[in-house]
């Protein structure tokens, strides 16, 4: 396996999920040398997509039907190995399940994320790791504990209706019914914000208005998530609202935190190690990433700028290839970019760039590899 190549892409999101860019990322590696060995390692930062590339790296996918972020009911799945399961928010209740895309910002809920948690629970798994990104739901994570067998109570002793906007009539946190098997499992996050809770810099204010929240609603969302905050510190006897990465999720890394025990990690870092990126990177040449649009936002710990991260780290040469791109050179070299390369210079048109993309790719990387790593015989 020595000197071999690896293909560790992210989706081209609207075009390719990781696994076929990684296909077509090797057709051009055998084009430009039919005796290299390449190795696919698709990844994901945590967000739409991570339960694909675990389960190519080998984890098996457990089917679940749930309830998605409106109540109605979701085909999704978690990944399993051994007593270790992986639930992708995004797949059960992200933004991405939401019925005709139409948003509901108040009204979105994370109970569906708790039910594959109970339901890995129930098959056994002790071990559970809950990627955060694009959730759907700014619930301070009521709805996931709900599912986990806890109630949220209003002042006269009734259930709260889902959402942020029931969260607002939240008087008790009763959780005298959760899941026994919680208190046996450890629980991990795997999430890219660092916010608190709630106030200017939290999930309503900052995050609302990306699914849906306009003026007043944003503003009785955090008023929501602050009540919230206090039910849970008296139930708890711990207030976690100001813990970095309780903002995640629309506040399931807050419920998450306070009541499950759950440690933080970054979404991407914690994907990377699921799908065995630093093994696969070992004697490796170089190692070949991507994803549709590499930009400003890349750059704050999105996949392929783990990827070359960890590429660094081992001493391998990490080349980029997107849609487009609108980093400057300095910018690429600051990611430890070897290079980047997109589908736009050799297709001037966006909307074949998104409709043939699997095509290019495969002519990018071909030209990638045969500029980057000479032949065996070849003068260097």
């Amino acid at each position: 396996m020595a000197g071999h190549i690896v293909l560790a892409p992210d989706k081209f999101k609207g075009s390719l999920t990781a696994q076929q860019a990684a296909r077509a990322m090797a057709q051009g590696v055998w084009r430009a040398d039919p005796t290299a060995t390449a190795i696919a390692c698709p990844v994901a930062d945590g967000g739409e997509g991570t339960l694909d590339a675990v389960v190519a790296a080998g984890f098996e996918r457990v089917p679940a039907r749930v309830a998605g972020p409106t109540g109605a009911a979701v085909d999704t799945a978690y990944a399993r190995m051994g007593v270790r399961a992986i639930v992708e928010m995004a797949d059960v209740c992200g933004l991405q399940r939401l019925p005709s895309a139409t948003p509901a910002p108040m009204t979105a809920t994370s109970y569906g994320l708790g039910s594959v948690v109970a339901q890995a629970l129930d098959d056994g798994c002790r071990d559970i790791v809950i990627t955060l990104g694009g959730s759907a739901s700014t619930d301070g994570g009521a709805g996931m504990l709900m599912a986990l067998g806890a109630r949220v109570l209003d002042d006269d002793g009734s259930p709260v209706g889902p959402g942020g906007r029931g969260l607002a009539e939240a008087a008790r946190l009763d959780l005298s019914g959760l899941h026994p098997a919680v208190s046996e499992c450890a629980f991990t996050l795997a999430a890219d914000v660092d916010s608190p809770l709630c106030g200017p810099h939290g999930a309503a204010i900052v995050y609302g208005p990306q699914k849906g929240a306009e003026g007043d609603q944003v503003v009785a969302l955090d008023r929501a998530l602050c009540r919230w905050a206090d039910v849970v510190d008296v139930a708890t006897r711990t207030d976690c609202r100001q813990a970095p990465g309780a903002g995640a999720a629309g506040g399931v890394g807050f419920a998450a935190v306070a009541v499950l025990g759950a440690r933080m990690r970054p979404g991407i870092e914690m994907v990377l190690d699921l799908v065995g990126l630093d093994r696969n990177l070992l004697g490796a040449k170089v190692v070949v990433t991507g994803e549709g649009s590499l930009d400003l936002q890349s750059l704050r710990g999105k996949a392929p700028i783990g990827v070359s991260r960890r590429a660094h780290k081992h001493g391998v040469p990490a080349f980029a290839v997107a849609g487009v791109s609108t980093l400057t050179s300095t910018q690429a070299r600051a990611a430890r970019f070897a290079a980047v390369r997109t589908l736009h210079e050799i297709e001037p048109d966006l909307q074949r760039c998104t409709t043939h993309a699997a095509d290019l790719l495969s002519i990018v990387t071909e030209r990638l590899i045969r500029e980057s790593t000479p032949h065996e015989g070849e003068n260097t």
